[in-house]
């Protein structure tokens, strides 16, 4: 049975996709403004494969970013669950005058980074079985 994971690329190249192999992880990101953190959870799930949101936090709330109606507040984090149905590809700006966003795996975080440079643009991540199956994404 084939890994399941995520594939990240860059919007603006033509390169092969960096496969991560993660049945779930988390994106956590600092807002550029407020300096206000938000950590969302994901599940990578093997039909078709697809992403499903399954949780998500913001440390705080700030101007133009507070959390929904249903959100609770716990040791300073808003904890809410999101739309379980996330439209990919995912499409991550990333700027060389923020910090990068962080993909955490089993409670290990590090920046996106790691896994693939920034070029100031746009950064493509999509739930996949591996590299070979990122070379079928269209981003049309």
């Amino acid at each position: 049975m084939p890994a399941l994971g995520l594939c990240l690329a860059l919007a603006a190249t033509a390169a092969l996709p960096v496969f991560v192999p993660a049945p779930q992880f988390t994106l956590a990101w600092t807002h550029s403004i407020e300096k206000v953190r938000w950590e969302e959870d994901y599940a990578v799930l093997a039909t078709a494969p697809r992403l499903r949101a399954v949780a998500a936090r913001v440390r705080g709330s700030a101007a133009g970013m507070e959390p929904p109606p249903d959100a609770h507040l716990e040791n300073g984090w808003y904890h809410y669950t999101p739309a379980p149905a996330v439209a990919t590809p995912m499409r991550l700006t990333r700027s060389e005058f923020t910090a990068d966003y962080e993909l955490c795996l089993a409670q290990h975080c590090q920046l996106l980074a790691h896994w693939l440079p920034s070029d100031g643009g746009v950064t493509l991540l999509w739930p996949c079985t591996g590299p070979a199956e990122g070379q079928r994404l269209s981003t049309d």
